[in-house]
């Protein structure tokens, strides 16, 4: 007998588990893990929810399964390699689902070394995972070039070695393999060797030289010069890897850097590998996540999609912000790594500067990653920029909003007033576009008359010179200068236009015919587009105000010299541009722009302002 939603929710146990939530055709929407399944599992039907993803996640839930485990870190694990293989809807996700390679070890008598994508769990090692396959394939030719590790698949033991049925290959001949199937090298020579490359994968590059120096030093005392030349030329070799590793911090701890951006339903993170103080090598992971999604739930999936791998985990592990269940995180990483590891967030003052400026190195890398991936998508969208079809999402418009003209009032006290009107195009400001507004026809300060006014003069003249019309009219304000701004586009029996209006305190969006605003959210590049425009359409119009009050005040000044009025004010501004030029200009050059009775007028007033 199946037993209803609501009868699993009166029966919840409290212990530790994962839980799975499931919609009404039976798929996984959801994969949590909790400490205690019946606190954490009721929490989602509590009336006080308010975040929208997740009272999107309860509406769908039709039935839930659990899944008891041994301790929060079992639940922890197991949730990881759920979501992994579910691909739950609401849970946070890798956004490639492709494997990333990994360079193994293999568990043999003679371990070979290569690049796969596929975990057996046999005792080999793994190194990884490699976010880029170039860099995976750097290492191995790096691997290639100074150790002499067999490439052929033969399987090498005692017995078949010394069955003699294995012969030496061309890799023997050119230096490239020491001949384990002849027994040419003992298989603790072979094994050291592999163990100077681990050494090597995981980044103690200055710790092997001064093995490998200290061999070499023994040999030259023990007259072996031929094999004292081949560490020092393996010593060349290690040295030129490790000059061109930076240093990045001056007390050699090993340490990983993750910092992470996001932007709408897309994170970049990116994980900067640091070992002896030495910046070895750099990862990058990318996620879908929804847009109510916040950062320490980012880093948790972060660091569980990253470590939950065959990784190698450091003992710091730096972030901008502490993630989301850190003290589970912390006791499930220092298990896999077999010592205590711990989260380290760098503040802006104090003695650790260099941490605050791999956070920042990290995460400009990430942005970079992030405007990579949004650059790709872009290209497969027929090159429309990202922000201009995320601001169609958010707005929840039937056609790309390419072409935005956006309007903005600008008044002091009522004096003087003035509008702007910018244009953006895919995403761009269109200066050549722009257009600046006297108001006349309203007297004092009143947006909302004066919204009407430049509303109805602009597009007046677009539906008399037959111009093309914008995907998208926004004005600079709440419901009383979008409902303005309306009011004049019925009178002019326009249709078929959309029409926002943007509130500066709270960033909220007006649409017409709706009594209540609403929200973009603050991440996603819809909104920052929006706030470019208003920005812009603000900046224009004070632009305008200021010159339009400067002038006046110029003006003004000139006035009240006795005998100058507005024709000659203007004339002399129009030529000379400011009082000052005027000031100090030539008697002579002021008779060329006014005639000599004025001009001895106004030489004579500055003359006698100066006295």
């Amino acid at each position: 007998m199946n037993l209803t939603l609501e009868s699993k929710l009166s029966n919840l146990p409290d212990k530790p588990g994962v839980y799975q939530y499931f919609n009404e055709k039976g798929k996984v929407i959801y994969v949590g893990k909790a400490k205690n399944l019946k606190n954490r599992v009721k929490s989602y039907f509590h009336s006080s929810i308010t975040s929208p993803k997740t009272l999107a996640l309860v509406s769908k839930i039709v039935n839930l399964e659990l899944i008891i485990t041994e301790s929060e870190i079992e639940a922890l694990v197991l949730e990881n390699n759920l979501i992994k293989e579910l691909k739950p809807r609401y849970n946070i996700l890798l956004k490639d689902d492709k494997t990333y390679p990994f360079i193994r070890i293999t568990n043999e008598p003679f371990p070979r070394i290569f690049p796969t994508r596929k975990i057996i769990r046999d005792g080999s090692k793994y190194f990884g995972p490699y976010t880029e396959v170039k860099n995976m394939k750097s290492s191995l030719r790096m691997i290639n070039q100074i150790f002499k590790i067999r490439s052929c698949n033969l399987s090498l033991n005692s017995s078949s070695i010394q069955s003699g049925k294995f012969k030496v290959c061309l890799d023997y001949h050119i230096k490239k393999c020491d001949g384990p199937c002849e027994a040419l090298v003992s298989q603790q020579e072979y094994s050291e060797m592999v163990e100077e490359v681990v050494k090597l994968l995981k980044g103690k590059t200055d710790d092997l030289i001064a093995e490998i120096k200290s061999r070499m030093n023994a040999y030259v005392t023990e007259l072996k010069f031929e094999k004292a030349a081949e560490l020092r030329d393996k010593i060349n070799q290690l040295s030129a890897i490790s000059s061109k590793q930076k240093i990045v911090s001056q007390d050699s701890e090993d340490r990983d850097i993750i910092a992470a951006a996001k932007e709408d339903k897309d994170v970049s993170g990116s994980i900067l590998n640091i070992r002896n103080g030495k910046l070895i090598s750099k990862k990058q992971i990318r996620l879908s996540v929804e847009m109510e999604d916040e950062l320490p739930e980012i880093y948790a999936s972060i660091i569980k999609f990253y470590y939950g791998e065959f990784t190698e985990i450091p003992k710091e592990i730096v972030l901008e912000t502490n993630p989301a269940d850190e003290e589970t995180l912390t006791d499930w990483l220092s298990e896999k790594a077999g010592n205590r590891v711990h989260f380290f967030v760098p503040q802006r003052e104090g003695s650790l500067k260099s941490l605050v400026s791999l956070i920042k190195m990290c995460k400009e890398n990430a942005i970079l990653q992030l405007k990579d991936l949004q650059l790709q998508r872009m290209k497969k969208e027929g090159n429309i920029p990202y922000p201009v079809s995320a601001l169609k999402r958010d707005l929840r418009l039937s056609i790309l909003p390419k072409v935005i003209e956006c309007f903005d009032n600008s008044n002091l006290q009522g004096s003087d007033p003035v509008a702007s009107m910018v244009v953006f195009v895919d995403g761009k400001p269109k200066k050549s576009l722009y257009k600046r507004f006297i108001i006349k026809e309203v007297i004092g300060s009143d947006d909302f008359a004066s919204m009407r006014e430049i509303i109805r003069r602009r597009y007046t003249r677009v539906m008399e010179e037959k111009l093309p019309f914008p995907d998208l009219i926004m004005v600079d304000g709440g419901k009383g200068q979008l409902s303005s701004a309306v009011e004049v586009l019925e009178e002019l029996n326009i249709k078929n236009y959309n029409i926002i209006g943007l509130a500066k305190r709270l960033e909220e969006v007006f649409f017409p015919n709706m009594s209540e605003a609403e929200s973009i959210p603050k991440t996603s590049s819809g909104l920052k587009l929006l706030q470019q425009v208003r920005d812009e359409a603000h900046r224009f119009a004070i632009t305008f105000h200021r010159e339009r009050r400067s002038k006046r005040t110029i003006t003004t000044e000139l006035l009240e010299i006795k005998g100058i009025g507005n024709k000659i004010a203007e004339a002399l501004l129009k030529n000379l541009g400011s009082v000052e030029n005027i000031k100090n200009a030539e008697l002579i050059k002021l008779e060329e722009l006014i005639g000599k009775k004025k001009a001895a007028i106004v030489k004579n007033y500055f003359d006698q302002k100066e006295k």
